[in-house]
């Protein structure tokens, strides 16, 4: 708990090393902030292009769906994954990369990695933004559910904060932590509904939904996709999965963290 505590008690400090992570991110691009936008857009061309257009990918059989529908369900996707990918695949290196830090006594390691996580939300509610807009605009338009997007949205935080706790310590000491976590977040890729439904998923493998049916981040993507795009609501029962999932996570992560945090400087 002593991590958790410990960022509520030193936010001013959380947020100075927030500004300079988003700040250190286009230092010297020509085009600085744009990229936040123009990086996703591009991504999500791309997975379009592959998966709505050559491979007539859709979320539901419904002859209403249009490849748009799909296109915003598949950014709206590939927000929700980028921020825990990207806390898989950077976490290892943060207390590595600031060993000066470490040798500091006073200092609360356990901003470094949350300040990271902040970043990555940044990237987050920006393309949540964007695909919101798109709905608006060019979609069928936002219907109240919307405004349930908070509660479902919210375990992926938790979830990516006990993980930046995790493997920033684990970096530590097992440095091949860097390779597997390319794997392991192209493998969340594949595995959290991005280009798929829920529905799809229990249909066409039902043997494989099995163990897909435990990843809080397919649900919560689901179930985002049904309150923007088609004004549903979500499945409850899933989503008090995945803030269970998150609690968890986020207390295990901690624990984890704090139990290696005194070794880091004898390995460093």
């Amino acid at each position: 708990m002593d991590p958790i505590l410990s960022i509520f008690k030193k936010r001013e400090l959380l947020w100075q090393f927030l500004l300079r992570n988003v700040k250190q991110r286009h230092r010297g691009s020509v085009l600085g902030a744009f990229w936040l936008i123009a990086n996703p857009l591009l991504m999500l061309g791309l997975y379009v292009f592959a998966f709505g257009i050559v491979f007539g990918g859709r979320f539901t059989d419904s002859p209403d769906e249009s490849t748009l529908d799909y296109a915003l369900g598949v950014f709206l996707g590939l927000s929700v994954l980028g921020l825990v990918s990207g806390t898989i695949g950077v976490s290892p290196g943060i207390i590595v990369g600031q060993p000066n830090f470490v040798k500091k006594v006073v200092f609360p390691l356990e901003i470094l990695p949350t300040a990271m996580i902040g970043a990555l939300s940044y990237d987050l509610l920006i393309g949540l933004g964007l695909c919101l807009t798109g709905i608006c605009f060019l979609g069928s338009g936002i219907s109240q559910n919307f405004l349930l997007i908070p509660i479902i949205i919210g375990p992926v935080f938790l979830i990516a904060l006990g993980f930046s706790w995790f493997f920033s310590a684990l970096g530590v000491f097992i440095r091949d932590v860097n390779h597997l976590a390319s794997f392991l977040g192209l493998a969340l890729l594949y595995a959290s509904g991005v280009f798929y439904s829920a529905e799809k998923a229990k249909v066409a493998a039902p043997e494989i939904w099995k163990f897909l049916q435990w990843n809080p981040l397919l649900q919560i993507i689901d179930s985002l996709r049904k309150v923007t795009i088609w004004g549903s609501h979500p499945d409850w029962g899933a989503i008090g999965y995945a803030w269970c999932f998150g609690i968890v996570v986020l207390l295990g992560g901690s624990w984890f963290f704090n139990r290696l945090r005194p070794a880091f400087a004898d390995v460093l």
